[in-house]
């Protein structure tokens, strides 16, 4: 799986990125600033995709293809701050998750 995070191309302009009408519950979500942010965003996005394409055909010629492959410095905070929220719930329900096993 790749997981790329945002490279220059004109995935965030009008001919790509096509937005149904706006529903004003979502518009406080991390999805609808996505939708107000993204046109600005167009042609300034920090990944290259010439290098991007070179890493995927790299690791598709590799050994070792990872189960998910992740480009993009964007994209590590991303999942680093996700990793960081699964840990803290795992923690919080840690005590409830081991007391039901069997009471051999």
């Amino acid at each position: 799986m790749v997981e790329p995070g945002y490279f220059r191309t004109d995935f965030l302009n009008s001919s790509s990125l096509h937005v149904s009408e706006r529903i004003a519950d979502y518009e406080e979500t991390a999805a609808g600033q996505m939708r107000t942010i993204a046109p600005g965003f167009n042609h300034q996005q920090p990944g290259d995709p010439v290098k991007g394409a070179a890493v995927i055909v790299d690791a598709i010629d590799g050994s070792a293809f990872p189960v998910r492959l992740f480009l993009g410095p964007d994209t590590i905070n991303v999942v680093t701050e996700k990793i960081d929220q699964v840990r803290a719930e795992l923690a919080r329900q840690h005590d409830v998750a081991v007391s039901t096993d069997h009471a051999n």
